[in-house]
């Protein structure tokens, strides 16, 4: 496995009948944080693109980038919930709700 692959992609929905589109590692969630409107760019994008570039420069795991990438995900409401469990090991956030 590539150090910067993720051990579960995160999976983003982009709308009703959208594909679902998986992201596998690192860099795909670059150029995904990349191609982001820059008039929706905050707080949470900004600390998720900075974890990427920490993962990419080897000065932050890949399961560490992912993390701020899901959470990026999941704020802009662009996360696939059914499949954004998380992986053995890691606590789920008690102030999450699914979205339904």
């Amino acid at each position: 496995m590539n150090r910067l692959e993720f051990f579960t992609p995160v999976r983003i929905a982009r709308g009703h009948g959208e594909p679902v589109e998986e992201i596998d590692n690192v860099s795909e969630a670059m150029t995904f944080l990349r191609h982001w409107p820059k008039g929706r760019r905050g707080p949470v994008y900004q600390c998720a693109l900075n974890c990427c570039a920490a993962a990419l420069a080897g000065q932050m795991s890949a399961e560490e980038a992912r993390k701020a990438f899901t959470g990026f995900a999941r704020i802009t409401r662009l996360l696939d919930d059914d499949i954004a469990l998380p992986i053995r090991g890691e606590k789920m956030d008690s102030a999450y709700t699914p979205r339904r």
